[in-house]
């Protein structure tokens, strides 16, 4: 299993639009074969997905799926630092 933490600073004058994007994309991403979680964190400005895919070629179709390039695309503006992303292994 992966694991993969996401983390969106959005500016705050686009935290609404930043969210609504990021529910599109949490919903189309649980539709995905290898998707065992997908789950959305938010406190202040500050948006985590939490994620947990099978396996690696599962999360490479996933990161070359439109609606996740849309997003990044479209977020770059929106956010105040580049977006986070750490993956994981989990030790305990």
């Amino acid at each position: 299993m992966i694991s993969i933490t996401a983390i969106f600073k959005s500016k705050p004058e686009n935290i609404e639009q930043v969210q609504s994007m990021l529910n599109h994309l949490v919903t189309e991403t649980r539709k995905e074969a290898a998707c065992i979680r997908y789950d959305l964190h938010h406190a202040d400005n500050v948006f985590i997905i939490w994620e947990e895919w099978k396996d690696q070629p599962g999360l490479d179709i996933h990161n070359n799926q439109p609606y996740l390039l849309d997003f990044i695309a479209k977020s770059e503006s929106l956010v105040a630092s580049p977006i986070q992303v750490y993956k994981t292994v989990q030790i305990l």
